[in-house]
């Protein structure tokens, strides 16, 4: 798909154009969303991954506090890693939330069956996995900026970090760094974040 050059899409289009692998952004100004900008240096406090896979409606993989919608996978309200569907996701996070919302485009390349099968490998593996507490997330960050590899498999995971480890799993990040290192902001346009060729992100889009 050609990346839009619009400077926003309204929810709708932004939903209707939605693929496996782009990224939604999401910017607010409560006291936990500025804690979060404020511990891991980040324009952006929430990062989340689209699943488009065949008939199904969108839906966004990510890594939160909250439990205001079931997820699609287990069909629970629960706190930390969640499948939900992207709309009701977004307008969750625009309405009850109060965050600015902006996509970027996965391009350059065509996400494949054999990605698929990785990604709901990813999802089978996280889901319901916990959102850390505010003093694990930053030792967590610091850990992965001196590029340290956890010791133990993974109890808690915040936003970045799923997003990070869907994607190196799915071969499209570079497993150079460990999933740690990123926070949300790497994945704005400004940190230049660099995939497995030819895949890339399009510059951000508002969502209104």
């Amino acid at each position: 798909m050609t990346p839009r050059t619009d400077s926003s899409l309204s929810l709708d289009e932004a939903v209707a154009a939605a693929q496996t692998g782009d990224v939604w952004l999401f910017r607010g100004r409560s006291i936990a969303d500025r804690a979060i900008q404020t511990v891991t240096n980040s324009p952006v406090n929430h990062v989340g991954m689209v699943v488009a896979i065949d008939d199904l409606p969108p839906l966004l993989w990510h890594a939160e506090l909250g439990r205001s919608l079931p997820d699609v996978w287990t069909g629970e309200r629960q706190r930390g890693v969640q499948l939900h569907r992207l709309d009701e996701a977004a307008i969750t996070w625009s309405q009850k939330y109060g965050q600015r919302g902006y996509v970027r485009q996965l391009t350059g390349g065509t996400i494949e069956r054999h990605h698929e099968d990785r990604l709901m490998e990813a999802i089978e593996r996280f889901d319901g996995k916990s959102f850390p507490t505010m003093l694990s997330l930053a030792g967590r960050w610091i850990t992965g900026r001196v590029r340290r590899r956890p010791t133990a498999p993974l109890e808690t995971i915040y936003c970045a970090e799923l997003v990070a480890t869907t994607y190196q799993h799915m071969g499209l990040l570079p497993a150079k760094r460990p999933a740690s290192f990123y926070d949300p902001g790497a994945f704005w346009s400004g940190d230049r974040l660099e995939l497995v060729a030819p895949f890339r992100l399009a510059p951000e889009v508002r969502v209104r």
